[in-house]
């Protein structure tokens, strides 16, 4: 029996979330980066092909784990996108263009860098002085990790 459209969605939007907290909150990720970043893609293709599934690969990272206090985001965290081929690198470079309302021929200075793993944190200073550090979390909350850094 072949799985539905949307028995596919379930799943793999159940693997990533899955995959998410493994890696956010337990710190025990399963796969590597590269098969995590294959399960995201194949999520992220059939919600492009189905306008009508809900959008689980918009989500970023995972709720805040129990060890720290929750810190709710001025602004929300979100998340860099990947370019694994000069195609996605088209795309976006396109996408600039349209957000600036500048032509299809303009010329974009981009630099690329290697990806560093790492953790992904709001620094707030006032007065040149620390005063809170917080994880990504979710995008909307995360942890205060002050006391750490």
């Amino acid at each position: 029996m072949t799985e539905s459209v949307e028995e596919r969605h379930a799943r793999l939007a159940a693997e990533v979330a899955r995959h998410d907290a493994l890696y956010y909150q337990a710190d025990a990720p399963e796969v590597s980066d590269a098969e995590y970043d294959a399960l995201r893609a194949d999520l992220e293709a059939l919600e492009a092909a189905n306008p009508g599934l809900a959008r689980a690969s918009e989500t970023v990272g995972a709720d805040p784990g129990q060890g720290f206090a929750p810190v709710r985001h001025a602004a929300p965290m979100l998340s860099l996108a990947n370019a694994f081929t000069e195609g996605d690198v088209a795309e976006f470079a396109a996408r600039v263009r349209r957000f600036l309302n500048l032509p299809e021929s303009a010329a974009l200075a981009l630099w690329a860098e290697p990806k560093v793993d790492g953790l992904s944190c709001a620094l707030t200073y006032e007065r040149g002085v620390l005063t809170r550090a917080a994880t990504r979390g979710n995008g909307a909350e995360g942890e205060d990790i002050t006391a750490n850094v």
